[in-house]
């Protein structure tokens, strides 16, 4: 069977399944730059309220019967959008089995939840109905979502930018409203970069937490880098759900290879100290991006509850050309052989991280070197973290960080990483939230700036100005040490108390 013909197939699956449960919908046309207006023209009030409860608020709800699942379940389907398939007759089969008990079944009872397209899923312990998937891009290695089957996945504040990747459909769709919680998968910054794009929550765990299900890519097998699977959510509340949800059911038992650690209660120092990253030292970010930081900086350091200290990078190219070389040991060869298989093209995304430099074929005492790289980069940036408590005896319990070196990019130029991949290859949890959004009469372009690096000028001339990032979130990131998961969202939910609310 030819490409075009599966390619045919895989859209009539998908517009079928659309059309089962979206019938008879007009949208304008042409569709606004920022679509998240839409829905208010298609939904009624009541549906609309829906939409903006929170994952708890709804699976409250749900368990005190306010809700039926059913009628959620339908109601996230009609808001959806960046899908590769809507599955009606397995959610309102499990929804009316949901509603028929007597009690509530599982923390998540309920609670309609898109997974990525990678992730396979046979039964929830948690309760949760799984009504959508979402897409990916080309290799699901882009930090941008497009391929040759589906097209491309856009930003609902603004169509001109990229919603991020690889779980794009992901952050775009639960960012529009369309679905209360996400599920996604992270190598190098694919739940943090598209929550930070779309302005909500996106948490990477720490390695082994939890478990791949049933999980497909090109990448499956090596162990250079780990990918892991996190939530992306609306409120950092749903995100702490869905931890605690999940690591309740001790998938260790099942899955050997996790870690034993339940979601634990944590107690954190009186004063916080943090450390805050202003730049990688090789690309500066665009104004919103700093200003986002200066606002949430500025506000923490008024409270005597935090030590705000500067955190100095080290050897952040280093870590890039290494990350690069481990997830391709093979030099993308097992990428090149699918391709070809389906007489496909490689996307420009695609073709540039095959093109990196430190990618290539490697024998096995090659691949060998450099994983033993990989641990002592590892190990160096741990005795620089630890090195920040050498007068107090007080490391930084956390690092604030950009994203990505600006909001979110045109499309085809999510060109740099090391923001999110940094802390990939170090195994350190980090959880990306909205601060602010693009402020027109605020984040001009510094005409004047020189770049510090040929990375940093291809970023600069990103930014022509304002104007083209109009709508656009600006977000940041919190990063912990390597098991420190709790301590990421605790710190985090400290820093919102603690600060105003700048997005509005």
């Amino acid at each position: 069977m030819g490409s075009s013909v599966l390619i045919q197939k895989a859209l009539k699956i998908r517009e079928d399944s659309i059309d089962s449960v979206l019938p008879g919908v007009t949208l304008p046309d042409p569709l606004p730059q920022n679509v998240q207006g839409i829905p208010d023209t298609i939904l009624n009030p009541a549906e609309l309220q829906i939409t903006g409860y929170d994952t708890l608020e709804i699976v409250q709800r749900l368990a005190s019967r306010e809700l039926s699942c059913e009628s959620v379940t339908k109601l996230a389907q009609k808001t959806v959008n960046c899908i590769t398939e809507l599955l009606p007759e397995h959610a309102i089969k499990r929804a009316k089995y949901l509603d028929s008990l007597p009690h509530p079944t599982g923390p998540l009872h309920g609670l309609p939840i898109s997974i990525k397209e990678q992730f396979g899923f046979e039964k929830d312990q948690c309760g949760a109905i799984i009504f959508a998937r979402t897409s990916q891009p080309q290799s699901v290695m882009h930090l941008e979502t497009n391929n040759n089957i589906y097209g491309r996945t856009v930003n609902p504040f603004n169509r001109n930018l990229t919603a991020g990747g690889s779980s794009g459909g992901e952050g775009a769709l639960v960012g529009f409203h369309g679905s209360p919680h996400g599920v996604g998968g992270d190598i190098g910054g694919s739940i943090r970069v598209p929550a930070a794009n779309c302005g909500i929550y996106g948490f990477k765990p720490t390695p082994f937490r939890v478990g791949n299900p049933g999980g497909m890519g090109l990448i499956v097998g090596q162990e250079g880098i780990i990918r892991c699977i996190g939530p992306l959510a609306p409120s950092l509340s749903s995100i702490e759900l869905f931890m605690k949800a999940y690591l309740g059911t001790e998938p260790w038992i099942k899955e050997s290879y996790l870690a034993p650690l339940p979601w634990r209660p944590i107690q954190l120092p009186k004063k916080l100290k943090i450390g805050v990253m202003w730049s990688d030292g090789i690309v500066n970010p665009h104004p919103p991006i700093t200003r986002a930081l200066s606002l949430l900086v500025n506000s923490l350091e008024s409270n005597p509850a935090f030590e705000i200290v500067d955190w100095k990078p080290i050897d952040h190219d280093k870590c890039w050309d290494i990350t690069c070389a481990l997830y391709w040991e093979d030099g993308g060869r097992r990428l090149q052989k699918v391709l070809r298989s389906g007489n496909e093209a490689p996307l420009e995304l695609t073709q540039w991280l095959l093109e990196q430099p430190t990618i290539r074929p490697r024998t096995v005492e090659e691949a060998l070197e450099l994983k033993e790289a990989r641990n002592s980069y590892r190990a160096m940036y741990n005795q620089h973290w630890l090195n920040t408590g050498k007068e107090d005896n007080h490391p930084v319990d956390a690092i604030l960080s950009p994203v990505g070196p600006g909001c979110a990019p045109p499309h085809n130029q999510s060109k740099y990483w090391s923001y999110t991949s940094q802390w990939k290859l170090l195994e350190y949890p980090s959880v990306s939230f909205q601060v602010t959004k693009l402020d027109p009469s605020l984040d001009v372009r510094d005409d004047s700036y020189r770049p510090i690096s040929k990375a940093n000028e291809f970023n600069y001339e990103l930014y022509p100005g304002p104007e083209a990032y109009e709508d656009a979130p600006a977000s940041l990131q919190l990063i912990m040490r390597r098991y420190e998961d709790e301590k990421c969202i605790d710190i985090l939910k400290k820093i919102e108390a603690a600060t105003h609310d700048f997005k509005k």
